[in-house]
Order: structure tokens, then C-alpha cells, then sequence
């Protein structure tokens, strides 16, 4: 196949990044919310208690709804729409400047942590989340700065209405896109206001989102009211660890050098208004990106907040960087400037880190850190084949019915253990515990057919994570040590593993999901 010259950098840069892509999926462990979300795929439904249903429709299409097991394919939708989405950058740029801006967007989407691995190999909510929301800033460029509100626009705003519905049903900050939207006609447009094309394109994002809406109904909006007891911001005081936590978090997250030059870019561009870019699509992009920010670094100032949150902000800051170093770098004969070249080497540097730690346990971080977060995604396959020895011999003295499922306490480690541990070894694992600990597990309780007296059942405790079996003893007659198990990394050991056996379930556990339902019944 021969490329055009003027797209071989892109090329190579969609190969390159993919193949690399590939090979951290392969061998980097699930994450806790990776193998999460694994049980949205095996159970799925129209919603679910943490997050809408999309995250789990795409691992089902990806693997051919679990035709084969295997992390890499439960990562493929992953792998492959970062690689559309490259492309998609590019194009983005070509439309809002040149060429040269398209290319220096995709290398900015590349070397970014988030966007390259957060969502480009790890399988999450943003996967699904991001492509939309590309796609859907792609539509906005022709049709919010239309003031005539063309046919051809309102075509497209029904369209962009239909992206945008998918990005909710993939995640719920989706619907900032919406407030973009209205915020750029209120202050630059407001011919589109009395269009109803805007509407029905509104009703037709709040239609796909329906099923979400309906399975809430149907559990009493449990994925909102669950948790009001706690979203009350202005009762707590000010933390500033927080906030100074999610600047960090952002700042890390997008890649120090990517952070470096948006901003820069974006200060820039609010100083010299059509200098790079047409001001128009400069407006679009910054009012895509600033609510999103704004709204989860005031947040921060009273709650713990998660940097990924504002990841999609990011991709309106990306593509105005690239526009600012496109004319910046006019006349530069280089394929890259300085500044996109060190941030793509400083993404693969830190990522041949973050692989050999995981893998390896380069730098002891339980000496110089306490804990090391890096053992959640590790030793988890290496758990399976000494448990099956375990059990086998515990269920040949019969000193536990064959089969039985092995309980946890909380989500993660509950679906590690069901991918790496129970799905091999032909079992399965229960939730036992508050809504708030077992999360989706309530749910999957159900479908498994729950506690029944006289059950016996396994429990795995971790050193680094450790919960001791003593919160067991009111439910079983008996608690034995059976075993423990080494997990060793880089020829040292990295985890302790204890097995115990549980002995003929006597009581029954009180599922706090239940008492919310009744309570919901009965106001």
C-alpha cells in the first residue's frame, strides 16, 4: 500500500502508537474499574449502579460477547477507536486550520496520558465517552457559528443530538457538551434559539438517554439518591488538598509538557483574537472545555474528585495547541517541534516506567511510599493455578461442597478475583457487604442466586489490602485457615494471599439494596 507522503507521519503515528497499545494490553493486568466494568458486559442491562450501560456493550461487541476471554479483548474497543480517534484529530485540525495543525492535534492526542492510555488501552466509561464527544465537536464547528441555521445545519444538529445521546449513555459528564452548546448561542448565536431543530435535537439526545432513565425508575433512581446524603458540597469545609490534588491529578493525567503548552495556547489565544485560529471556532472549543473544568475544580474544594473527570475538557485545549504551534512553527521544516517531540518521548518514557513497575517492581513504593498501588494490577493471573490446587484437594476430603463461590467484602478486590480466579476455576463470586462497598455486586447476587443457609463458601485476604474474616462470623458456623498463597514479582514476593474456608452459612445477610428499595416504597 502506498501512502501519501504528507500523511505518512500520521501513518506511522497511528501504527506505532496501536502495536504499543497492543502490547500494554496484553501485558498489564486489568485495572480494579477495567475488571469492573467486566461485569457490565457479563450482566448486562440498561444502566447500572455506577455508570450507564455503554462501557459494557462495547467489551460485548469487541469480544463477540465473550466468544473468547481474554484482557486483550476486553481492551480492544479501547485500542481501536484511539487509534479513529488520531485520525479523527487530525481531521478536526485540517478543518479548523491546516494540515499541519491536524498532524500536531494527533501527536497532542498521542502523547497525552489520558487520551493515549487512560482511554486509549485501559477499558473505562471515556472510551466510548471520547469518541462521541470528538465526533460531536466535529459537527459543532460547521453548525454553531451558521448564523443563517442552513438546512444543511439543522440536518446536522438532529445528528449532533444523536452523538451527543451516545456519549451520555456512555458517561453522565457527556451532557456538558450540552451546556457548551447553549452557552455559545446565548452569548454568539442566538439565531439557533429559535430554530426547533436546537429542541428536537435535545429530545432526541434525552430519548437515547431514556433507557437510563427508565432502569433508574425502575430502582428507584438509586444511581442519584444512593448517594445525596453525601453530595452536599457547601456543608463541608474547604479543602485545599483536594483541589491542590486535582490540579496535580490534571496536570500529570494530560502529560506535564501537553498541560504546558494548552495553556499556554489557550492564554494566548484569549490575548490575540484571530491570530492563530478563527475566533469563532476558538470560542466553540474553550466554552467545550472551561464549564467541565470549572465545575470540578470548585467540587474539589469540598470533595475528593478524580482528575479523568475533566479528560474530555482536554480535547478542545489539544486541538487549540495545535493550532497556536501550527503557526507558531509555519516555517519550521521539521516534522514536529521541540515541544511535541519531548512530549512524546516524555509519554513513552513514563509509560516504560509505569510498565516496568507494574510488572516488575522496579522502585520498592511500599518502602519509600507505604503502599504500592501498582500490585492492583498484578499477580492476579498468577492467583488462579495455586487456588485451583487449593480447592481441588479442600473439595476431594470434602471439607467444602465443590464449586462454592468465593465471597468478598467490596467491588474491587470482588472482580479480580471473578476474572483472574473464579471464572477459571469454574466458580463464582458473591458480594457481602453495604451498597456503597459491593456496588454492582448487589445486582449480580441476585443473578447468581444469592446466600442460601448451609452454603459453604471461600474468602481471600490480601496483605496489602487486608480485610480480616472476622466480619464473616456472625454469617458462618466456621472460619478455617486453609492456606496461603505467594505471589512473588521481580523474584521477590509481592503479595500474600490467604485462603480461608467458610463453613455452613447460618444467618442470612440483610441487603442494605433491599432496604433502600422498601424505604423508597415506603417514604
Amino acid at each position: 500500500m502506498k501512502i501519501n507522503t504528507k500523511y505518512r507521519p500520521l501513518f506511522w503515528l497511528i501504527i506505532i502508537s496501536t502495536l504499543a497499545r497492543i502490547f500494554i494490553a496484553s501485558f498489564v493486568e486489568l485495572g480494579n474499574d477495567e475488571v469492573y466494568y467486566y461485569t457490565y458486559a457479563l450482566f448486562p442491562a440498561w444502566s447500572h449502579f455506577d455508570h450507564p450501560p455503554m462501557v459494557g456493550w462495547f467489551i460485548q461487541l469487541f469480544s463477540a460477547n465473550f466468544f473468547m476471554h481474554s484482557q486483550l479483548l476486553l481492551r480492544l474497543s479501547s485500542i481501536v477507536l484511539a487509534a479513529v480517534n488520531t485520525w479523527l484529530m487530525f481531521e478536526l485540525g485540517r478543518k479548523i486550520n491546516n494540515e499541519r495543525t491536524g498532524l500536531y492535534a494527533a501527536a497532542l492526542y498521542t502523547a497525552s496520558i489520558y487520551t493515549s492510555l487512560i482511554v486509549g488501552v485501559f477499558i473505562m466509561p471515556d472510551t466510548p465517552q471520547i469518541f462521541f464527544w470528538i465526533l460531536s465537536l466535529y459537527l459543532m464547528l460547521d453548525i454553531l457559528p451558521d448564523k443563517e441555521t442552513s438546512q444543511s445545519s439543522k440536518r446536522n444538529f438532529l445528528l449532533l443530538g444523536v452523538l451527543i445521546g451516545f456519549g451520555m449513555l456512555s458517561k453522565y459528564t457527556s451532557v456538558f457538551l450540552w451546556s457548551g452548546v447553549f452557552l455559545y448561542l446565548l452569548f454568539y448565536n442566538r439565531n439557533w434559539l429559535k430554530s426547533v431543530s436546537l429542541y428536537i435535537s435535545g429530545l432526541i439526545s434525552l430519548l437515547i438517554f431514556s433507557p437510563v432513565l427508565w432502569w433508574n425508575n425502575k430502582n428507584h433512581f438509586i444511581s442519584f439518591t444512593f448517594h445525596e446524603d453525601r453530595v452536599s458540597l457547601l456543608d463541608s469545609p474547604i479543602r485545599f488538598d483536594f483541589v491542590g490534588t486535582e490540579m496535580l491529578g490534571e496536570f500529570l493525567y494530560q502529560n506535564p509538557v501537553v498541560f504546558i503548552l494548552v495553556w499556554i495556547a489557550v492564554v494566548f489565544g484569549i490575548k490575540h483574537r484571530n491570530y492563530f485560529m478563527e475566533w469563532q471556532k476558538f470560542q466553540i472549543l474553550l466554552l467545550q472545555a472551561l464549564p467541565m473544568i470549572a465545575v470540578f475544580l470548585f467540587v474539589s474544594f469540598f470533595r475528593k474528585t478524580l482528575p479523568h473527570w475533566t479528560g474530555p475538557a482536554y480535547i478542545s485545549l489539544i486541538l487549540i495547541a495545535a493550532a497556536y504551534l501550527s503557526d507558531r512553527y509555519k516555517d519550521d521544516m521539521r516534522i514536529f517541534p521541540k515541544s511535541i517531540s519531548l512530549a512524546l518521548i516524555s509519554i513513552f518514557l513514563l509509560i516504560s516506567i509505569g510498565f516496568a513497575q507494574v510488572n516488575y517492581g522496579i522502585i520498592n513504593l511500599k518502602k519509600w511510599a507505604g503502599s504500592d498501588l501498582t500490585l492492583d494490577m498484578y499477580g492476579w493471573r498468577k492467583l488462579a493455578a495455586p487456588f485451583a490446587k487449593v480447592k481441588q484437594e479442600a473439595e476431594a476430603k470434602a471439607e467444602i461442597t465443590k464449586n462454592a463461590p468465593i465471597i468478598s467484602y467490596r467491588w474491587f478486590p470482588a472482580a479480580h478475583i471473578d476474572y483472574y480466579v473464579a471464572l477459571p476455576n469454574q466458580t463464582s463470586v458473591l458480594g457481602l457487604g453495604s451498597l456503597e462497598r459491593i456496588h454492582k455486586y448487589a445486582w449480580i447476587n441476585r443473578e447468581r442466586g444469592g446466600f442460601y443457609k448451609g452454603m459453604d463458601a471461600w474468602y481471600l485476604a490480601f496483605d496489602y489490602d487486608y480485610k480480616s474474616p472476622d466480619f464473616l462470623k456472625p454469617f458462618f458456623n466456621n472460619i478455617i485457615p486453609k492456606d496461603t498463597i505467594e505471589i512473588q514479582r521481580g523474584g521477590e514476593t509481592a503479595k500474600l494471599v490467604y485462603v480461608y474456608l467458610l463453613k455452613d452459612l447460618k444467618k442470612l445477610p440483610k441487603s442494605d439494596f433491599e432496604a433502600f428499595l422498601k424505604k423508597s416504597k415506603n417514604p
